[in-house]
């Protein structure tokens, strides 16, 4: 069963979070965690990776949290696993590294044929589709949208 980790299926929650439900604002992680009930500290794991890959960017402050690096339209769902879970990879033999050994049946495997063209297409597939291919899924499927509430300290 080709399975993605748990890494990789947050990571697309929380970024699918922000660009729903952000308004283009930094949103907190305690937020973020709630929504898509996700533990904070898992999240802030899975934010350091995000944010090497220059998905996200981070605001410290009351008003802090995180935020889009792109248009919701430029990021792709293998940029997010990419980011968490490096190359997407269906058997160990479609591996690009050199320095993985290979298996006695390499060169003369029909398997592995099947397998490569089945990473090429999966990998194609996910990076067709956009964290705004999701927001507009999850308004078709009536997803309700919570709009950071702003903080009104006046009598």
């Amino acid at each position: 069963m080709l399975k993605l980790s748990t890494k990789s299926r947050y990571g697309l929650r929380a970024i699918f979070d922000i660009a729903y439900h952000s308004n283009g604002k930094p949103t907190q992680v305690k937020d973020i965690s709630r929504r898509q009930e996700i533990p904070p500290r898992y999240l802030e794991q899975i934010f350091r990776n995000l944010t090497r890959a220059k998905i996200v960017g981070s605001k410290r402050g009351p008003q802090g949290g995180y935020f889009l690096l792109k248009n919701r339209q430029e990021i792709t769902i293998k940029n997010i696993i990419n980011a968490t879970e490096g190359a997407i990879e269906v058997a160990p033999c479609t591996n690009g590294n050199s320095h993985i050994k290979k298996c006695h049946r390499f060169a003369h495997c029909s398997a592995r044929t099947i397998w490569l063209e089945a990473r090429d297409i999966l990998s194609e597939f996910l990076d067709s589709m956009t964290i705004g291919d999701m927001c507009t899924r999850a308004q078709e499927l009536g997803v309700a949208k919570e709009t950071n509430r702003e903080v009104d300290f006046s009598i």
